[in-house]
C-alpha cells in the first residue's frame, strides 16, 4: 500500500515534538478569575452548584485575591451580594457598597493584581432583572443613568476596569461618556459585547442570588438562533467605545468567537459560564470524566476559537496545571 509524502503521525509520536508544533498556546496570562463578594465578616459559603467556589466576605475575598496572583493570574472580576435590595438596585452605585468596599480592599491588600468590576444591576434589584421595571417591562434608558453612576462609583473605589453585562441599547457610550468626565478616561471598558439568553446561567444566579423575579431575559439578552445580530451588537460597542469585546457564554458559542475575533480588531473575551463549569463537574464526580483533562480541552478550544481572555471558575486549577 502506496503511503503520501505527508505523513502527520510522524509530529505527533512523543509529547515533546508535540509541544513544539502545538498551534495554540494557553497561558495563566490569559485568565480572569470570577469572585463573589458579600457582606460580612469571616464568610466562606460554598455555592452548592459551583464546587469549589465560594460567597467570600471581604477580608476572606483579600486573602483568596492573594492566593490567586501568587499563582500569577492577572485579574479578577468581582460579582456583589449587597445586604439589601430594591426596584432601582441602589446597592449597585452606594459609594459604600458591597463591590465599592471590596474592591479599595482589593488594590490596598493585592495592588499588582487587575480588579475588574461587573456593572449591571441585577444583583441589586428586588425583582432581579438588570434595569428599572415598570409595568413588567424593563426600561432602557432611564437604567443607562444608573449603570453609569455604578461604573463612576466603581472607578472612584480603584477599579482598574469595568464590564458592562446588562446588554441595554448604548450602555457603553453611556458609561464611556461618564466615567471621561469623571477623570477615568484611563479605565477600560470590557464590554459584554454578545450576551445570549443562555440556559447555562442558572448556577451564576444562585452564586450571585439574581434570579428573576418574574419572565425571562429574552428581552434584552441574544437569541441563541443569531449570528448575524450578534456581529452588529459588537459592531454597536465597538463605536460607542468598548476596549475589549466579550462573548458569553463559550462553549457552545465558539463560532461566535472565532467570528468576533477575525471581524474586529479588539481584544476578545469569551465567559466560560456557571454552567459549562458545573456540568464537567457533576460528570467528573460520577467518574465519567477526567475532570482535569476535560477542564484544560475546554479552555483550549475557546482560546483557539480566538479568545484572548477567559473568565473561567477554573481559573486556579488550570494555573496549577500549567505551572507543572
Amino acid at each position: 500500500m502506496l503511503f503520501p509524502s505527508y505523513r502527520p503521525r510522524r509530529v505527533r509520536k512523543n509529547e515533546t515534538i508535540r509541544r513544539m508544533v502545538r498551534e495554540t498556546q494557553l497561558s495563566v496570562d490569559n485568565l480572569i478569575y470570577p469572585m463573589f463578594a458579600i457582606h460580612g465578616k469571616n464568610v466562606k459559603k460554598e455555592i452548592p452548584s459551583m464546587p469549589g467556589n465560594y460567597q467570600l466576605s471581604v477580608e476572606k475575598l483579600v486573602k483568596e485575591a492573594q492566593a490567586v496572583h501568587q499563582l500569577g493570574i492577572p485579574a479578577v472580576i468581582l460579582f456583589g451580594i449587597p445586604k439589601v435590595k430594591n426596584a432601582v438596585g441602589s446597592g449597585a452605585y452606594d459609594e459604600n457598597g458591597i463591590i465599592q468596599t471590596a474592591v479599595r480592599a482589593l488594590k490596598d491588600g493585592v495592588p499588582d493584581l487587575m480588579v475588574i468590576t461587573d456593572v449591571c444591576l441585577c444583583e441589586y434589584t428586588d425583582h432581579g432583572h438588570c434595569g428599572i421595571v415598570e409595568n413588567g417591562e424593563i426600561l432602557n434608558d432611564p437604567t443607562l443613568e444608573l449603570l453609569a453612576r455604578e461604573a463612576v462609583s466603581h472607578a472612584r473605589a480603584g477599579a482598574d476596569m469595568v464590564a458592562p453585562s446588562d446588554m441595554m441599547d448604548g450602555r457603553v457610550g453611556v458609561i464611556r461618556e461618564a466615567l471621561d468626565e469623571d477623570g477615568h478616561d484611563e479605565i477600560p471598558i470590557m464590554s459584554y459585547a454578545i450576551k445570549y439568553a443562555s440556559g447555562f446561567y442558572g448556577p451564576f444566579r444562585d452564586a450571585a442570588e439574581s434570579t428573576p423575579e418574574f419572565g425571562d431575559r429574552g428581552s434584552h439578552q441574544m437569541d441563541p438562533a443569531n449570528t448575524r445580530e450578534a456581529m452588529r451588537e459588537a459592531e454597536m460597542d465597538v463605536a460607542e467605545g468598548a476596549d475589549i469585546l466579550m462573548v458569553k457564554p463559550a462553549l457552545p458559542y465558539l463560532d461566535i468567537i472565532y467570528r468576533v475575533k477575525e471581524e474586529f480588531d479588539l481584544p476578545v473575551a469569551a465567559y466560560n459560564v456557571s454552567g459549562e463549569f458545573s456540568m464537567i463537574k457533576a460528570a467528573a464526580r460520577q467518574g465519567w470524566l477526567d475532570e482535569e483533562r476535560v477542564m484544560m480541552e475546554s479552555l483550549m478550544a475557546i482560546r483557539r476559537a480566538g479568545a484572548d481572555m477567559i473568565l473561567t471558575y477554573w481559573a486556579k486549577e488550570a494555573a496549577r496545571v500549567l505551572q507543572r
